[in-house]
């Protein structure tokens, strides 16, 4: 206890965030948290990553070193990447690497995502309980297989998403509210990275009341300065109105 203490652990929290704390051995920990902080981790940096992951404390060291080892040599993270891997996910450091990280490096290799090393938080998720399952919601709302695949190539950090709180609600509102087509969402993927409420809402309505629809992109990846002077450009422009009996008016843009 005076030990964690010392590195500014909060040792009460961190049992009842992972009681096991109290019967690790005493120089397992310190073997452990010497190895990780020659990662060269300020002690707040620390402390944030035992609080993400209390698991940590109670891993060995050697359990530790192979998933070090394989992110700098498998999933090609270069050195000076690997303080910032590891800040972002900590659970990268107690998963196994031959039966989670190196199943899902695989995995997501064999779906053409070149890259994995910009990708490696969902190096520590399940292919069968969470990446597999992802993919097939949607191809059940409509997407083939290809096209489902293509979409997480394009965006890997769709994987990152609950299906419940947040495929569902924004599929729901583009297909029964916004009026658009699927195949908008195999360009821009993205879409499900922006807020329903902040973001995709307000910026439909007031294309809505200005009888203006705009790419998914200008839509949604625009600051609001830029969202609102395009929505004036097309509103003071001879463009036909979106109830005009010519096609509906798009306003292409990009490049301005």
């Amino acid at each position: 206890m005076l030990y964690l203490d010392s590195i500014g652990v909060d040792f009460f929290s961190l049992i009842n965030d992972h009681p096991p704390i109290v019967s690790a051995s005493l120089n397992d920990i310190k073997s452990t948290v010497d190895l990780i902080t020659s990662l060269d981790f300020a002690a707040a940096e620390f402390r944030r990553i035992v609080s993400m992951c209390p698991e940590i404390l109670t891993s060995r060291a050697s359990d530790i070193l192979p998933v070090f080892t394989f992110l700098l040599r498998e999933a090609k993270v270069n050195g000076s990447d690997l303080k910032r891997v590891i800040s972002r996910r900590p659970r990268l450091l107690v998963s196994a690497v031959k039966t989670r990280l190196r199943p899902t490096l695989y995995f997501l290799q064999s779906m053409g995502i070149a890259e994995v090393n910009k990708h490696t938080y969902l190096l520590s998720c399940s292919v069968e309980d969470k990446l597999i399952p992802r993919l097939q919601y949607f191809q059940k709302m409509g997407f083939s297989k290809r096209e489902a695949t293509a979409m997480f190539r394009r965006f890997p950090q769709l994987f990152n998403y609950s299906v419940k709180d947040n495929y569902e609600p924004k599929l729901n509102y583009f297909v029964v509210e916004m009026g658009r087509d699927l195949k908008e969402l195999k360009e821009f993927p993205q879409y499900f990275s922006f807020s329903l409420e902040n973001r995709i809402k307000p910026r439909h309505q007031a294309c809505v009341d200005k009888g203006v629809c705009f790419p998914l992109n200008v839509l949604l990846k625009t600051s609001e300065a830029q969202f609102h002077r395009r929505l004036d450009v097309c509103c003071n422009s001879s463009m036909p109105l979106t109830k005009s009996p010519l096609s509906p008016i798009k306003c292409l843009i990009d490049s301005m």
